[in-house]
């Protein structure tokens, strides 16, 4: 079974710093672009970052770019989401999805709360 594994979430001060991990299984992890998504409560799902499953490349959001870092490890097939100078606007419900040639997956979600 395809499984994503999201963890990491949780409450933090503005200006704190969290890591989110997203453990994959089931598949072949490296042919897969990885992306991290958020939804915060009343907003649809937006993409923060995602990392190539080629070079490695990364993109980022205007709104996180700067402060987020993704980062990915094939051997552990997991890819990491360093979060800091968080925001109150950075709360959200995060996912992590896999997306590849043979189809799309997703994690279950993860909570970070931004307090200020």
């Amino acid at each position: 079974d395809v499984q994503l594994q999201a963890c990491g979430g949780g409450l933090v001060q503005a200006g704190g710093s969290l890591r989110l991990s997203c453990a994959a299984s089931g598949f072949t992890f490296g042919d897969y672009d990885i992306g991290w998504f958020r939804q915060a409560p009343g907003k649809e799902r937006e993409g923060v970052s995602c990392v190539s499953s080629g070079d490695g490349g990364a993109y980022y959001s205007k709104s996180v770019k700067g402060r987020f870092t993704i980062s990915r490890d094939n051997a552990r097939s997991t890819v990491y989401l360093q979060m800091n100078s968080l925001k109150p606007e950075d709360t959200a419900v995060y996912y992590c999805r896999a997306s590849g040639a043979l189809g799309v997956y997703w994690g279950q979600g993860t909570q970070v709360t931004v307090s200020s």
